[in-house]
């Protein structure tokens, strides 16, 4: 029981400098010309490799759809036909209030 309590202590206490260190570092100085330029070439070349990513995913589906249909005709087993994907639709605009229920008529007194 005590080295689960000596246990927490110590992340206590490591979590309190770690949080303490973290909130003294100053901010990162603003970019300059040289930097502003070296962050858009990184920038251009992410895109880059994205959209080639893109297009290596897009090539080893269509390869990998391939060999199931010519090892399903193989096989003599029936090719299921690709079903279209459709966008999703855009969400409801939110609604302003709910419907309130309908008072009920006061009563008459006599």
């Amino acid at each position: 029981m005590a080295s689960i309590l000596r246990s927490a202590v110590l992340a206590a206490a490591f979590i309190a400098a770690a949080s303490i260190a973290w909130a003294k570092l100053p901010p990162p100085p603003p970019l300059d010309e040289k930097g502003k330029a070296a962050a858009e070439e990184k920038k251009a070349k992410d895109a880059a490799a994205a959209e080639k990513a893109k297009a290596d995913l897009a090539a080893a589906t269509d390869k990998a759809i391939k060999n199931r249909d010519a090892n399903l005709k193989k096989a003599g087993k029936p090719v299921p036909k690709p079903t279209p994907v459709v966008a999703a639709a855009p969400p409801a605009p939110a609604a302003a209030a709910p419907a309130k229920a309908p008072e009920k008529p006061a009563a008459k007194k006599t």
